[in-house]
């Protein structure tokens, strides 16, 4: 009788610790490769990237453009600027300099920007256009001092039909690295 109880306390043991060390969703789904790409026009985005890479254990891919922008370009109050003038023109697509050489060894992948009038940057826009993300998960995320993520996610689910492009957030520069891991968790369990 002995015999069977330690058996039986043997087997509830081992039940025990295999549920509690089993991978949760959130641990098999980060198996597969995940990708942070991001563009930073003035280093804001590029933190909360960087975090949220170090935070979630992705790879890290910086979206740059070919011809980087000014001070100038960027001067969002002057209509004829780089950037006012690419943001007017929903056909715009500056060029990346830039590509990821395999995008098919990802499932999951975080694409990070600043907020542009009420939107991505038109490069966002060539990013999601240059790869097939059919399958994969496409979690935006932006930086914005005020500014919520706008018309991202109308926008990006065009851009990527056969993706599971999630809504997103707007995060301030100063976000923790606990915030970021808390909030891709959660994305990346849907």
């Amino acid at each position: 009788m002995k015999r069977l109880l330690y058996v039986l306390f043997a087997i509830i043991a081992i039940v025990v610790v295999s549920l509690i060390l089993w991978p949760t969703k959130t641990n098999a789904v980060m198996g597969d490769k995940t990708l942070v790409a991001y563009f930073s026009a003035t280093g804001n985005t590029r933190g909360v990237a960087e975090k949220l890479s170090n935070a979630i254990g992705a790879d890290l891919f910086e979206i740059v453009p070919e011809q980087l922008y000014s001070a100038d370009d960027l001067n969002w109050q002057n209509d004829a600027s780089r950037s006012s003038v690419e943001m007017k023109d929903a056909a715009s697509r500056p060029v990346v300099a830039s590509k990821i050489e395999d995008m098919s060894q990802y499932k999951i992948v975080f694409v990070g920007f600043p907020i542009w009038w009420g939107r991505e940057p038109s490069i966002i826009d060539t990013f999601m256009e240059s790869y097939d993300f059919a399958g994969k998960t496409v979690i935006p995320f932006a930086t914005s001092g005020s500014s919520d993520i706008g018309n991202t996610y109308e926008n990006l689910k065009k851009l990527a039909p056969n993706a599971n492009v999630l809504p997103g957030k707007r995060f301030a520069s100063d976000v923790s690295v606990e915030d970021l891991k808390s909030w891709a968790d959660t994305e990346i369990a849907k």
